[in-house]
């Protein structure tokens, strides 16, 4: 399968989030999944490296309006660029290009990230995939959004997103 991973930008190699998402990227390519990323740095370069260090195949879908505002290039293990003008293109990109999606913890592009496919999924503009999120940040942050908005999401839509501890849990319920 083709899965995209979201997360943050921030996480640098030597802490514990940039060594999850490394294990991630390896675990993914060892079991035969290509992975997409942002491919830039932080959670996307971990994933990334791990993916291509387990001899994977890796995905950047890398966005030319980013690379001008944040003065980046993708990461040296991106082997296939997909690249895109806009943020709005790139989103796109990572979300019909995948066949299920992982969101490790992030900020607010992550939250946009796990919104904008939950919602093309919940108006079905997008056939259903796995969507798991890692991480009890994630799933405090749905449990309090579930339940202050009980009324407005349907259990049907909340059985759309799934929610794992850790990264090995994660590869687990995708091969599941």
């Amino acid at each position: 399968m083709n899965v995209t991973i979201f997360g943050g930008a921030q996480p640098k190699e030597g802490t514990a989030a940039y060594a999850e998402a490394r294990l991630l990227g390896k675990l993914l390519a060892e079991a035969g999944h290509v992975v997409l990323t942002g491919g830039y740095m932080g959670t996307m370069e971990a994933v990334s490296r791990g993916a291509y260090e387990a001899n994977g195949h890796v995905i950047g879908v890398i966005c030319i309006d980013l690379e001008e505002w944040r003065q980046s290039k993708p990461n040296q293990w991106v082997k296939e660029e997909r690249r895109m003008q806009t943020l709005l293109e790139r989103l796109a990109g990572l979300i019909q290009g995948c066949d299920a999606a992982i969101a490790l913890p992030g900020g607010a592009g992550t939250l946009t990230e796990i919104s904008l496919m939950w919602n093309l999924m919940i108006t079905e503009a997008l056939p259903p995939r796995p969507l798991t999120l890692i991480g009890s940040g994630w799933q405090s942050t749905f449990n309090q959004l579930f339940n202050d908005f009980e009324s407005y999401l349907s259990k049907h839509q909340r059985e759309l997103l799934y929610f794992a501890e850790d990264v090995k849990t994660a590869v687990v319920k995708l091969e599941n």
